[in-house]
């Protein structure tokens, strides 16, 4: 179909990553049209993690936006427990405590002014539709498809659209990877799961002979329920209902009530396109990359994505630069979605290590996964391959009776079991990659030290200044009253951050430089006088050093050398690093 769009910049899919980016363009007073085939939201929940990062990036876009959404999660002691059971009516097996280690806890709030948070995105699309369509500058078109961007007059594309993106089909940009498993889902209702006064976990996983799957808890008595099939001809993926109403009661029990909301497949995969940028079109979140649930990066990936992207178009469109800015999108967000995809894909497998006495694995699944698909089986009948995947699928769920009962074996089992779920952590905790990542290319002057992490840089963040990072949360005095140091940078350009901040005004300001977007000084004084020493070690500047910020809040370049040594150090990056991209370069 032809479609003419109203603005400069067209965005296909109005999903978490669609949204955002629009609402952050609207931010740097770009105007976008958003094309989305749906004309409400998707109901079924998808992820269900919120990251810290991704509520300081909505801040970015609105801080009555981020607000919104923090007020839908759950207090923190409610969905803090991950459960491992046989049976849902027996005692668990182990389970993981989030909120156990009090002194991690404490670090993490240091962090940054929001925490991770549980929010289903059936409760999170609502508030983001509501705020494109509360936008001016956002022309929002609901159930409009589209198949193809050839005939759109825009000057640049982004394809939004998801993981089988029409857009990025259309363009013939592939994706490599491999499918892990066809996963299916149940929505429902059973306020009555669990009693009052017994605490609801907010994942279980279950092993027992009728399923083998995850239970996800949402707000309301609102659960999601997903478990592996091996073939489309199974009753799970070709008459799903009337699979979960014959299941559920099997797994829940047949006294609870349970109403059903909604059915679905997907696929779990690891894919990454080949190329972020063909021309004026660019892929971003899940039609650029997709990964396993496990970790939950998936949307807050996407999300990173568009606060990525969002600047630099802005420059682009005001005239300030040229777009081979935005050539920086996929050299910098690439090594990051990577990184991002290896985590969930371990974090996958290593489940394997609690299930492994069981004989039931993610590696076994995957390997009948890919031998249902294999090519010469398409020639079978599928009715018949779906009974051998039934029969298959019964075989590996009996495993799980060596659970149950109280002989010795049933006992060393679920012991062993039990004393394998701590290591489980990284899965459910990964603060390190939700601050830590870090962007390199040529708008970033990397230091030849490598970025410090604190441990292995999963479970735990160590703020640094470092070059790529993103710019360490804390509280900074600004004319006369705290602030949070992302609300004081520029959002249009860059931000010096020192300590000496006159010293570096006065310099600047009688240096002759170039950078195609506007530079701003902006003074690191701790709220209380007493703090000073410790804000300067945060930010590793030392007193009349300096950091330099670009607008996604993301560290350029950094000196601990006084302005007399470094000013001229500062101008020649900027136009070693940054000049080439200004508009009157081409």
């Amino acid at each position: 179909m032809s479609i003419e769009p109203t603005e400069p910049i067209v965005i296909v899919g109005a999903g978490a990553t669609g949204c955002t980016l629009a609402l952050l363009l609207a931010r740097h007073g770009i105007p976008s049209t958003v094309l989305e085939r749906r004309t409400h939201p998707l109901l079924h929940p998808a992820a269900h993690v919120v990251n810290a990062r991704s509520f300081e990036i909505w801040h970015h876009a609105s801080p009555k936006l981020a607000q919104e959404i923090a007020a839908l999660a759950p207090p923190a002691e409610t969905v803090n427990i991950i459960r491992w059971n046989g049976r849902l009516a027996d005692e668990p097996l182990g389970e993981i405590d989030l909120l156990e280690d009090s002194a991690q806890l404490a670090r993490v709030r240091t962090h940054s002014p929001f925490l991770i948070s549980h929010i289903g995105q059936h409760l999170l699309m609502p508030v983001l539709w509501n705020a494109l369509e509360g936008e001016p500058l956002v022309d929002f078109r609901r159930g409009t498809t589209v198949r193809d961007v050839e005939d759109m007059t825009a000057r640049f594309v982004i394809a939004a659209d998801g993981a089988h993106s029409a857009v990025r089909e259309s363009a013939g940009i592939r994706m490599r990877g491999g499918v892990l498993a066809n996963m299916g889902s149940v929505f429902f209702n059973a306020p009555d799961l669990h009693p009052d006064g017994t605490g609801t976990p907010l994942l279980t996983w279950i092993y027992e002979p009728k399923l083998c799957g995850v239970l996800i808890a949402h707000a309301g008595g609102d659960y999601v329920l997903m478990t592996a099939y091996l073939h489309p001809q199974q009753q799970i993926a070709r008459d799903s209902r009337t699979y979960w109403e014959h299941t559920l009661p099997n797994v829940l029990g047949p006294d609870v009530p349970v109403e059903i909301r909604s059915t679905g497949t997907w696929t779990m995969t690891s894919h990454t396109a080949s190329t972020f940028r063909q021309g004026r079109l660019l892929l971003a979140g899940d039609a650029a990359h997709r990964f396993p649930h496990t970790g939950g990066f998936g949307l807050n990936s996407g999300v990173q994505d568009a606060h990525n992207l969002a600047w630099k178009i802005a420059a682009v469109l005001d005239g300030s630069a040229n777009d081979t800015l935005l050539d920086t999108y996929e050299t910098e967000r690439r090594p990051v979605v990577e990184r991002f995809a290896g985590q969930s894909v371990a974090n996958h497998f290593r489940l394997d290590e609690v299930t492994k006495p069981l004989g039931i694995t993610n590696q076994a699944l995957r390997a009948a996964t890919e031998a249902a698909s294999h090519p010469l089986l398409s020639r079978m009948p599928g009715r018949l391959m779906a009974r051998a995947a039934d029969l298959l699928t019964h075989l590996q769920l009996r495993r799980t009776r060596a659970l149950q009962g109280d002989s010795s074996r049933a006992r060393r089992l679920r012991t062993d079991i039990a004393s394998r779920i701590p290591a489980q952590l990284e899965h459910f905790a990964s603060t390190g990659l939700e601050f830590g990542y870090a962007y390199n290319g040529p708008l970033i002057c990397r230091e030849p030290s490598p970025q410090p992490f604190d441990g292995e840089g999963v479970v735990r963040y160590r703020p640094t200044t470092w070059p790529g990072a993103r710019l360490p949360h804390a509280m900074v005095l600004h004319k006369g009253s705290p602030h949070p140091i992302h609300d004081l940078l520029l959002h249009n350009g860059l931000t010096l951050i020192t300590a000496d901040a006159r010293t570096w005004t006065h310099a600047l300001r009688n240096r002759q430089f170039d950078t195609f977007l506007p530079l701003q000084v902006v003074g690191l004084i701790a709220p209380t006088p007493g703090d000073q020493r410790n804000l300067l070690d945060l930010y590793e500047l030392g007193e009349q050093g300096a950091v330099l910020v670009r607008p996604d809040g993301h560290v350029a370049w950094r000196t601990t050398n006084a302005c007399r040594d470094a000013a001229d150090e500062l101008i020649s990056q900027l136009a070693n690093r940054w000049t080439p991209f200004g508009a009157a370069q081409h």
